[in-house]
């Protein structure tokens, strides 16, 4: 089983090496995937048929679950966008699961709504190729300035350096702001966990 997804995984980091477009990627599969997993199928059904896998053991639930969604599990022999599999779902999945971890350690309500907000700008420095530790700690340097001058949050300036481009005066002052000077416990206690988690 092992042998005929390696084969499938190997052709598709050909086709990113390669930089196939989505159409090429599609027959790239359907010529050289689509014969091992082929040969998969067969395998999946004669370890029921010949009764080589106890149906309750956990090598036959995973080979149920194979045989059961298997039209799903082959989409990409089918559809030219389709992924191998969803893990960067998984991986975006996994940073939401240890903020709730997290959060259940709040006292207020409003210290959630506060560790939402680092979640969020987090993960999108994430997504952005930014260095979240680096942008967060320079969001607490200078709290009263626009981090971009165009106005945007993460942008190829960011990516290139750690620290700030040229930064904006600061707008005139209109009530209390959320975060002023360094760093307090408590958002030093995130930076922390998150440089430690990656």
């Amino acid at each position: 089983m092992l042998e005929a997804l390696k084969i499938v995984y190997k052709n598709d980091a050909a086709a990113r090496k390669e930089g196939l477009s989505s159409e090429e990627r599609l027959e790239l599969h359907q010529a050289h995937s689509q014969p091992a997993m082929t040969e998969l199928k067969s395998c999946l059904h004669q370890q029921f048929d010949e009764k080589l896998v106890e149906p309750n053991s956990a090598l036959g639930t995973a080979v149920n679950y194979l045989r059961r969604h298997r039209e799903k599990l082959t989409l990409f022999l089918h559809k030219a966008e389709a992924p191998l599999d969803n893990n960067v779902c998984e991986r975006a999945l996994k940073k939401a699961i240890c903020h709730r971890k997290n959060s259940l350690f709040y006292r207020k309500q409003n210290g959630a709504r506060i560790g939402d907000m680092f979640m969020s700008l987090i993960h999108t420095c994430g997504l952005n190729q930014s260095n979240p530790f680096d942008y967060l700690t320079e969001l607490f340097r200078h709290p009263d300035r626009p981090p971009i001058p165009n106005g945007s949050c993460l942008g190829t300036t960011a990516r290139q350096s750690p620290n700030f481009p040229p930064l904006l005066e600061p707008p005139p002052p209109t009530g209390p702001r959320f975060l002023t000077g360094p760093p307090n416990n408590s958002q030093r206690k995130i930076l922390h966990a998150y440089r430690k988690d990656t």
